[in-house]
């Protein structure tokens, strides 16, 4: 959708105005104002997205390697809107540091910094008319990449809401180690719900054990030390 451009008149004087047979016509003049209409982002959900993409919708998935590597959608571009801050400035070594022990450590997040040639490499892909559908793991990078292409004379671009998290399984051919949906759980949280389940499960058994055998539940609890 090409952008339209209007000029107000509301501040030309009588000087400012040609005429051409019957029709009046402004000059163009300095103190003119300039509004124009610039494309709107498209956002999405899941099933539409997949609409999208059988209408010609080129995928480009923004995310980091670590969560592309894990579940992406086969053919797609992968263009990171973040990359992986390796600087070693003293500054970013402690940032970083602090990173891996909470972030990192839990959700297994790279210390990652904007990629400075994001634009750059889907200008080398694509032209500005292109039908463009960005996708990140929550939809949050892919709404401020939306806005950078946007700003930067792209004119189809759309975004699915909640990112890939929301993609039930099949809805694209993934390639990976895991669902789409789950191509953004990493580090301690993978294991925190196998933990759970464990703990749980242990609780249940226990809850029977005193339920059916009350007698012999008692027993044993009399066989623990007290203070």
């Amino acid at each position: 959708m090409a952008s339209l451009t209007y000029y107000s008149s509301a501040f030309l004087s009588r000087s400012d105005f040609s005429v051409c047979g019957r029709v009046t016509l402004p000059k163009r003049s300095f103190r003119q104002r300039c509004f124009s209409i610039r494309a709107e982002v498209e956002y999405v959900n899941a099933d539409e997205a997949k609409e999208l993409v059988a209408e010609g919708y080129a995928i480009v998935d923004i995310r980091d390697k670590t969560q592309f590597e894990r579940a992406h959608i086969k053919s797609c571009y992968h263009a990171p809107f973040f990359i992986e801050n390796q600087d070693n400035d003293p500054g970013t070594i402690i940032k970083r540091q602090m990173h891996n022990n909470f972030a990192g450590l839990f959700y297994g997040l790279p210390y990652t910094k904007p990629n400075p040639d994001f634009v750059k490499s889907l200008k080398t892909q694509f032209s500005p008319e292109s039908k463009i559908l960005l996708v990140c793991q929550e939809g949050l990078r892919s709404t401020a990449a939306a806005r950078k292409l946007e700003e930067s004379g792209f004119q189809n671009v759309a975004c699915i809401t909640s990112g890939l998290q929301s993609v039930k399984p099949g809805t694209f051919e993934s390639v990976g180690t895991t669902e789409l949906q789950n191509a953004g759980k990493a580090g301690l949280v993978t294991i925190q719900g196998k933990i759970s389940v464990v703990l749980g499960t242990v609780l249940v058994c226990l809850l029977l054990f005193i339920t059916v055998f009350p007698d012999q539940a008692e027993q044993l609890l009399q066989l623990l030390p007290t203070s």
